[in-house]
């Protein structure tokens, strides 16, 4: 998210603000001008639809729990025609908010066990949270229908372009293999 950060909603939660013993729903909508400012951001083409609904719960005296469906139309160039591709997302969102989180130190080499585990902050934009998902949940190389990569060949002039079945070293074995069986099946 590189651009117009500061042009994002916001959907602010104190904790300290939020019922101690049930959960709190939220439902996030984006407008059109909110979907195209995190459309940009996210480095998209679009956003049709956007909607972040779920639920935080408190967990024990100190953690929370959130809970969320998000639901997504965007549009993005296609990788190799670069045409409009719509795609449809649909993401279950869950997040703990703990405060007993401890942060990995330089010497450890694993990765926590739950990669939904944060430390507890004070605030929580849903905004901030839908977002993230959004981008974690868009195609890395959306493809346009029939969209197909032809192979481009380059060299100098007067010499053979290498392609990339001449890259592959065991690639003539098979006609070798081949030509030699044909020769000993030839009468002497």
């Amino acid at each position: 998210m590189e651009a117009h950060l500061a042009d994002l909603p916001t959907s602010i939660l104190r904790l300290s603000d939020l019922a101690a013993r049930r959960a709190t729903q939220f439902d996030v909508q984006p407008d059109a001008a909110e979907r195209k400012a995190i459309a940009a951001a996210l480095g998209i083409v679009g956003i049709k639809k956007l909607t972040f609904v779920g639920e935080i719960s408190p967990v024990g005296r100190t953690d929370w729990d959130l809970k969320a469906k998000l639901g997504a139309t965007v549009v993005q160039d296609c990788v190799v025609t670069l045409a409009p591709v719509t795609t449809r997302i649909d993401e279950t969102v869950p997040r703990t908010y703990t405060a007993h989180f401890e942060e990995p130190n330089d010497d450890d080499v694993e990765m926590s066990v739950d990669e939904n585990v944060e430390p507890l902050p004070a605030t929580i934009d849903l905004v901030e949270v839908m977002v993230e998902a959004l981008s974690l949940a868009l195609p890395p190389y959306p493809r346009a229908e029939g969209a197909v990569l032809e192979e481009s060949v380059y060299s100098e002039s007067g010499i053979t372009p290498m392609t990339d079945d001449d890259a592959k070293p065991f690639a003539g074995l098979g006609d070798l293999r081949k030509a030699l069986e044909n020769k000993d099946d030839k009468p002497s």
